[in-house]
């Protein structure tokens, strides 16, 4: 890996299903060390993206750059060392459901090739810090939505990646698991990780990020470092409503009134 190449790079990236674009043309380069917000109304092309930096969709065209290797290009040892830098956090929690959470994580240890005790002990360690051990024997299939997010993030870090891939983590979290995982993501930067994360709830983006970008019909329509934002007199959230697109009167209903 080189570490002087950005975390990420995205180069006139384009992906189309059944002639409509649903990413059209993005470019964008997210640096190393960087708490970074991908953002963008339902439909956007935010998913589309995150999987083809996963490496589960391939570009109809363009290039994407991580931790400095192509991936169109990359050779098999290269592809072994984006995955040992990268942890994922999928939209839809792909989780083994007759699982514990115990067993899942050290699984994920071991795909990642940590001897088995060290895989072991790290899921112990996850389990606790994210607050999941009171029932050990508990399978993920009777876990709520927030328990599934905070296994998969847990299994996420076992590798200790350098650049993290999230679309949606703290979706169906209640407020004390967002507040546990944001300080552990916060933790991660602090120690020189990377973290590209999507959501929708933008006060948590507002709080967390240094960088945004705002994407809309699979094209960038802004980028910009939350410090300029903050500096502004417009919150995140009139920010990106402005530039999707989506100001409109407010409209009521007579039966409503």
């Amino acid at each position: 890996m080189e570490h002087g190449q950005p975390a990420i790079e995205i180069r006139e990236l384009r992906k189309v299903y059944g002639g409509k674009a649903a990413v059209d043309g993005l470019n964008l380069t997210v640096p190393r060390g960087c708490f970074f917000g991908f953002l963008g109304p339902n439909g956007a092309g935010k998913t589309t993206t995150i999987k083809m930096l996963m490496g589960l969709t391939q570009p109809t065209s363009g290039e994407i750059f991580v931790l400095g290797i192509p991936l169109s290009e990359a050779r098999p040892d290269q592809m072994d060392a984006i995955r040992a830098g990268t942890g994922l956090v999928p939209d839809e929690s792909l989780l083994f459901d007759h699982l514990t959470g115990l067993e899942f994580i050290e699984f994920v240890g071991r795909m990642y090739k940590l001897p088995r005790p060290q895989a072991r002990e790290r899921a112990r360690e996850l389990l606790a810090l994210f607050e999941l051990d009171g029932q050990p024997r508990k399978l993920i299939a009777e876990y709520s939505k927030g328990m599934r997010k905070r296994c998969a993030m847990a299994a996420a870090l076992i590798h200790r990646p350098k650049l993290f891939l999230m679309d949606e983590p703290f979706e169906g979290v209640d407020a004390v698991g967002a507040r546990l995982m944001k300080d552990i993501l916060l933790d991660q930067v602090r120690q020189g990780a990377t973290i590209f994360l999507t959501s929708h709830v933008l006060e948590v983006v507002e709080r967390l990020c240094e960088r945004v970008a705002i994407i809309a019909e699979g094209r960038l329509v802004m980028e910009t470092d939350m410090a300029e934002l903050r500096g502004s007199s417009q919150s995140l959230e009139d920010t990106f409503v402005r530039v999707v697109g989506a100001e409109r009167p407010a409209e009521t209903l007579d039966w409503l009134g």
